[in-house]
């Protein structure tokens, strides 16, 4: 197998969400891939109450069962972010790294268990194992991960390994997330008689002052778990970012809406309602103005994993590359409360590092990486290591 050329075909399928409309060629692509490596393969259309009304949602799912043997699953997604001023999906190899929307998230990492499977073909392994393959991890996929779990039992105990993460480290916790929509309401009228009306911006302004004097608060926190060197960050931290603010129709005219979005994130040693409860009491704090809430979204915190397994990845990675330790992540997601809810242990290790610019124009990944990535996950499958 090529694995430069296999990225750079799944690179080339813009597998974009919205609207994602290629997720049947992407998995067309990779499933005779995985059934070369000695793979029993599903392909799966998610039905569309399982898909949040969404057509076309086609998952991969992959065994290559060792009865007996602990439960592994990997995870993977093939959608990509939007992509607007540069050839995203024309993959270009310069340097040592392959450019191109999801180079680095994930469809390196893809590639790189592609690879590592493919130097094990035919041998035993330390795992009973299957691959779950994904779509709109970038937009929304909890129901769809819910719906795959009949194709994945047993999961109750499993192994979880996540290739959406980082390179160099094993990831082994994330942030909780709390996501806020603040409607600030006012009453519209000419701009010339505005002291008839109530200007919902204007009146958004000490909202936003109390929202960043809790701001302050929240990043004094700091979790017991470490975060790797490259994040500047000796610990995991807490988060609140004011990240959209949208209001009004016309300069001349008094604005009666004003929309505030806020993405708070939580440490693992935090949970979900008191964050909640003191971004509303932070909000109640500020007299005179009337607001409401649009929209609130959470994702659970989840302890972080702690386990001879994980240990023995993150030793086998110290021997293949030379570094290699366990350290939290800060981001977060739907994932990790699905399957710590399924009562499975979750960690992780990808191809992705900071420089590599994901969501941004002239996403690229290292293929030293890619090469890393696979020598790792063979030698942590294989009985030999």
């Amino acid at each position: 197998m090529n694995h430069v050329e296999v990225l750079k075909d799944l690179i080339s399928i813009d597998t974009t969400v919205p609207p994602g409309l290629n997720y049947d060629k992407a998995v067309d692509y990779l499933e005779p891939l995985f059934k070369e490596l000695g793979f029993d393969t599903q392909k799966l259309v998610i039905p569309v109450e399982h898909a949040e009304g969404r057509e076309g949602r086609v998952n991969l799912v992959c065994h290559h069962r060792e009865r007996g043997k602990p439960r592994l699953i990997f995870y993977g997604h093939i959608d990509v972010v939007p992509a607007e001023g540069w050839a995203a999906f024309k993959p270009r190899v310069e340097n040592g790294k392959v450019y191109g929307r999801g180079a680095a998230d994930m469809k390196g990492s893809i590639v790189a268990l592609l690879s590592a499977m493919e130097s094990l073909r035919r041998k035993r392994l330390n795992f009973d194992v299957s691959v779950m393959i994904t779509t709109d991890e970038e937009f929304s996929q909890a129901s769809q991960i819910q719906y795959l779990r009949q194709y994945l039992e047993p999961v109750s105990g499993a192994y979880f390994f996540s290739l959406d993460s980082s390179f160099g480290y094993v990831s082994i916790a994330g942030l909780g997330a709390l996501q806020v929509d603040i409607k600030v309401t006012g009453k519209s009228v000419h701009s010339g008689l505005s002291h008839l009306g109530e200007n919902a911006i204007e009146k958004a302004s000490p909202l936003i002052e109390a929202l960043l004097d809790l701001k302050h608060r929240v990043e004094e926190r700091k979790s017991n778990v470490a975060t790797h060197p490259d994040t500047k960050l000796k610990r995991m931290q807490g988060r609140l970012n004011i990240n959209m603010i949208k209001g009004g129709i016309k300069v001349n005219v008094v604005p009666d809406e004003c929309l505030i979005s806020v993405d708070r994130r939580l440490i693992p040693e935090e949970n979900l309602e008191d964050a909640r409860k003191e971004l509303l009491d932070t909000l109640a704090s500020v007299p005179g103005v009337t607001w409401q809430i649009e929209r609130a979204f959470g994702i659970p915190t989840v302890p972080p994993c702690d386990d001879p397994v994980v240990d023995k990845l993150a030793a086998v990675m110290g021997d293949t590359i030379g570094e290699g330790n366990k350290f939290g992540e800060m981001g977060s997601g739907d994932l990790s409360h699905i399957v710590a809810s399924w009562g499975c242990k979750e960690f992780g290790l990808g191809v992705i590092r900071p420089e590599c610019n994901i969501h941004g124009k002239e996403e690229f990944v290292y293929l030293r990486d890619i090469e890393d990535v696979a020598k790792i996950i063979a030698r942590f499958l294989s009985p030999q290591g």
